[in-house]
């Protein structure tokens, strides 16, 4: 048995998702153990919660571009959306991009509980992308954005939830979103 963070994002509380998606984890035998909704959540505790190291900006970047190149979109077109082609600057672009967003909305979140419920709600969830997201999954079904579509747009990708991606993580992440004060 273990536990998890999950973010409902403003996407996901502005479509009036909330049910639909907590019925999901619910339905898979996960519990809610803990629930706070932050109308919208502070700026400060979305960095610390993307308090990104080099290693992940690095990531985040490279991404992006695989997802620009599998669009059939250029380095041209990477370096006019982000400023640049050096994947760790683009990693920043994007974490900025979430900081924004995640601020300027509704925040649920939800502390869960079950067994594997890491690896659970994660297949739950599916894939960032939602366009490359299983059928059937959370993103796969509700979600309607892409990183091109949002990077033109100068914002984050709307993909409705946020899920820990290890033990490690999720105690962190729980810690802060139950903790803070922001």
């Amino acid at each position: 048995m273990n536990r998890t963070l999950v973010l409902l994002k403003p996407d996901a509380v502005r479509r009036g998702m909330i049910g639909r998606i907590i019925s999901r984890f619910e339905d898979a035998g996960l519990r809610i153990t803990q629930m706070r909704v932050l109308s919208p959540p502070g700026k400060n505790l979305i960095r610390k919660h993307y308090d990104a190291s080099e290693e992940w900006l690095s990531n985040v970047g490279r991404k992006t571009i695989k997802d620009y190149e599998s669009q059939g979109l250029t380095p041209d077109d990477v370096k006019k959306n982000y400023g640049t082609m050096e994947e760790s600057d683009i990693g920043r672009v994007v974490q900025q991009r979430l900081v924004d967003y995640l601020s300027h909305g509704t925040v649920i979140a939800l502390a869960i509980e079950g067994n594997g419920a890491i690896t659970k709600v994660r297949k739950l969830i599916g894939f960032t992308i939602p366009a490359q997201a299983e059928p059937g999954t959370i993103r796969g079904d509700f979600g309607c954005d892409s990183t091109v579509n949002a990077a033109v747009e100068r914002r984050s990708m709307e993909n409705l939830v946020h899920a820990s991606d290890s033990d490690e993580t999720a105690e962190r992440e729980m810690n802060l979103w139950f903790s803070s004060h922001d």
